[in-house]
């Protein structure tokens, strides 16, 4: 009886230390085998190429690790070399104040195995060196576990993306096209209005 209100007291405290303070990632244990496919060094162009995921339940936990597991959501995170003297991509414990990972990929419901999903890099992420991250979600959508293409100091199997602008070749051809066009016209408006008036002055 004493061990059950022990266990009891020890999970009502870990909801209180959670609801009040937020989830920590040091909490949470590392319990998916996640990859990705770009290699190390690897430079990916936003709204070009793709990344294929692939994860799984790591089998060396105890069988029902995964008994409250409930989706997985995956995330594209900054590498520290390009969080440097970036506040904005800032790693903080609490997840709740946490930038290292801002950029959606896609959330699955859990599976322990044969899963995979491939994403097309966004124009908008912008130019940086990165990895990819999955959060485990309870029925509470509270993270309980965690996986990572990157090793734990987060310096293996990272990868490039290059951003683009947005613009495109066919606009920026038209767009030269358009200011060589008004200029042209410009000075036909001129010689026309010059041979105008000379007609006016010879009559």
């Amino acid at each position: 009886m004493a061990i059950r209100s022990s266990l009891f007291a020890s999970i009502v405290l870990s909801c209180l230390v959670a609801t009040c303070y937020g989830v920590t990632f040091s909490s949470l244990q590392r319990t998916l085998v996640v990859t990705a496919s770009p290699q190390q060094g690897q430079v990916l162009k936003g709204g070009e190429d793709t990344i294929t995921l692939t994860w799984s339940l790591n089998t060396t936990f105890p069988t029902g690790t995964d008994s409250t597991y409930h989706t997985v959501k995956f995330m594209l995170c900054y590498a520290p070399f390009s969080q440097k003297d970036r506040a904005w991509r800032r790693t903080e414990d609490n997840l709740e104040k946490d930038k290292t990972c801002q950029h959606k990929i896609v959330t699955m419901p859990y599976a322990s195995s044969n899963n995979n999903f491939t994403w097309t890099v966004q124009k908008d992420v912008p130019t940086a060196t990165y990895f990819v991250r999955g959060y485990v979600h309870n029925s509470h959508d509270e993270e309980v576990a965690y996986g990572q293409t990157t090793d734990s100091n987060k310096v293996n199997n990272l990868f490039e993306v290059e951003s683009i602008s947005g613009r495109h070749v066919s606009l920026d051809i038209a767009s030269v096209c358009f200011s060589a066009f008004s200029v042209v016209s410009l000075f036909g408006f001129f010689f026309l209005e010059k041979r105008k008036a000379k007609a006016s002055a010879a009559k």
